[in-house]
């Protein structure tokens, strides 16, 4: 029973994501975008009509407030109730290879939906390892920008000056991924089985096998272990 328990391949299906991982995701994907709307509200008169969304331009501050605090909890949320789950991550996103660099010289075709033959790859592709390391990267300047601008009192001019390019610059580079993986998760052809992955944390077996090919044979490996004597004919991915 234990070892049925830890069955990551079952029914057809592979065991993507923990329930951890996928409240990370969408707490960060919910507060980054209210993040941006309240802030464009903020940021220019020509958005002013955002502010109907929060209730007036008081409420659009706190409310900014409060998704920026959402917004740095969650990798910490992380940390602390799943750490095994965002080493891996981390470890994919910042581990590169030949693999990696075909897949993204195969992307814009892939964005359009032409067919190409992409490397096996890993727990998270080519691309997706492009987009972890932007949201790392406009992550800290998100989080430092936005505390020397919520507290200016305890900063010298020259920091804060510096603060609000930082921002934007953070915002611009983030957007540009944001969109790339909203596209990819919903115009895609293999949308459906991504986004099946991050709501409910299993994928199909045969999208695992073509679309995460080095990752579903170390899952395999790993069901072996679980259980020895049963052999497992599962094919290498294409």
């Amino acid at each position: 029973m234990k070892n049925k328990e830890k069955r990551k391949i079952k029914d057809g299906k592979v065991k993507r994501f923990t329930i951890h991982f996928q409240i990370f995701h969408w707490g960060y994907a919910t507060s980054y975008f209210t993040l941006y709307l309240s802030g464009l509200a903020m940021y220019t008169e020509f958005f002013d009509w955002l502010y109907i969304l929060f209730g007036g331009p008081a409420l659009a501050r706190i409310i900014h407030r409060v998704a920026a605090v959402i917004f740095i909890l969650m990798p910490i949320y992380m940390l602390i109730f799943d750490r095994k789950s965002m080493s891996l991550w981390l470890r994919n996103a910042f581990k590169w290879g030949k693999h990696d660099i075909k897949y993204l010289m195969n992307f814009p075709f892939d964005m359009f939906g032409f067919k190409t033959k992409n490397p096996p790859q890993d727990f998270i592709s080519g691309g997706e390892k492009l987009n972890s390391l932007m949201q790392i990267a406009t992550f800290f300047m998100f989080v430092a920008s936005g505390i020397v601008m919520w507290f200016p009192g305890y900063f010298p001019g020259w920091v804060i000056d510096w603060s609000y390019p930082m921002h934007n610059i953070a915002l611009g580079l983030s957007l540009m991924v944001v969109v790339g993986h909203i596209y990819l998760s919903s115009a895609n052809p293999s949308s459906k089985a991504s986004l099946e992955g991050m709501t409910t944390g299993w994928v199909s077996e045969d999208y695992a096998k073509h679309h995460h090919t080095n990752w579903y044979n170390d899952i395999v490996e790993e069901e072996k272990k679980l259980d020895p004597e049963k052999k497992n004919n599962r094919p290498k991915g294409a």
